[in-house]
């Protein structure tokens, strides 16, 4: 698969990334398969959470492949924390246990990437630069991000955090796309003019941080899939068409449509089914015309200014 560096980082991973959220759905041998079927198919970038089904994620992934010194040098393993029962949490000592944690469970001495999970109203920086320094000078995490931060959110962090922060992970499909909607409405008085997240499209562009985006198939808040779906008749007929064109599936196309798009971003893949990951994949062999990439995002129901 194509390769990217990830944010301003030497580290060189997929362009898509292989979502461990439901892995927890599968039994050993079909965690074990669909794993090495990633791998075989240079999907070796794995994003997990301390939240995934409460741990069992991690765990279920570290011992469907009887995780070893061997098979970890294979794969690019990140997680995330922060989020707890009612509260989000980025304390120095949340965030130290957490990561311990997260090590155990996966079964190695350290992580390649590190994500805060969602902002923290309480943040305290001082202590997430702590938390990270100690991590960072330890070995036990090599690279630094965070998920559905603003610009300002991240600047905060930066004026105390040392090490780069390298990802952010945010929602962005296709039906869920204000990021890129707000910049063609510069100035506009509608719906779609409204900034509600600071530019944080192009902000990651200047500060090459690579845009994770989350979710790549769902429209609203996990209201469900567009692909096939009878509420986006005109976006699955355009996606199909272009789909024909390129004989590759519609997912293919939906995942294309995000790699397309200059700011290199690294779509993070939530499927546990096989065929649909290789669907995937293909997406990374897929160059959208400029007039195919509009033509989509016109269909999703998004005018032009």
């Amino acid at each position: 698969m194509r390769t990217m560096k990830l944010g301003n980082s030497i580290l060189d991973v997929p362009v898509i990334a292989v979502g461990c959220m439901r892995i927890n759905s599968l039994n050993k041998n079909e965690a074990e398969r669909f794993i090495h079927t990633a791998l075989e198919e240079g999907a070796n970038f794995f994003d997990h959470a301390d939240i995934y089904g409460k741990g069992a994620c991690e765990e279920i992934f570290a011992d469907a492949i009887n995780m070893n010194a061997q098979i970890r040098e294979k794969m690019i393993l990140q997680s995330k924390c922060g989020i707890r029962q009612g509260m989000f949490d980025f304390s120095k000592e949340h965030i130290l246990q957490s990561v311990d944690g997260i090590l155990k469970r996966l079964k190695t001495n350290y992580l390649d990437v590190l994500l805060l999970h969602r902002p923290d109203a309480l943040v305290e920086p001082e202590e997430v630069a702590e938390a990270f320094d100690i991590l960072y000078n330890s070995g036990k995490v090599r690279h630094f991000g965070v998920s559905n931060q603003k610009p300002m959110q991240i600047e905060l962090l930066k004026k105390y955090v040392k090490q780069p922060l390298v990802a952010n992970q945010l929602q962005l499909s296709i039906t869920n796309s204000t990021m890129i909607s707000n910049g063609f409405n510069v100035n506009m008085e509608n719906e779609s003019a409204v900034d509600r997240d600071g530019s944080v499209l192009d902000y990651c562009r200047l500060n090459d941080i690579t845009i994770q985006p989350w979710s790549p198939f769902q429209y609203g808040f996990f209201e469900g899939v567009f692909l096939g779906s009878e509420k986006f008749p005109e976006l699955n007929q355009k996606i199909d068409e272009i789909a024909e064109k390129y004989e590759v599936s519609n997912t293919t196309v939906a995942i294309a449509w995000l790699l397309r798009h200059p700011a290199k971003m690294q779509p993070v893949i939530g499927t546990m089914n096989e065929d649909r990951l290789k669907h995937c994949i293909k997406a990374s062999e897929i160059h959208l015309t400029r007039e195919e990439w509009y033509s989509i995002y016109r269909a999703a129901g998004n005018v032009l200014p």
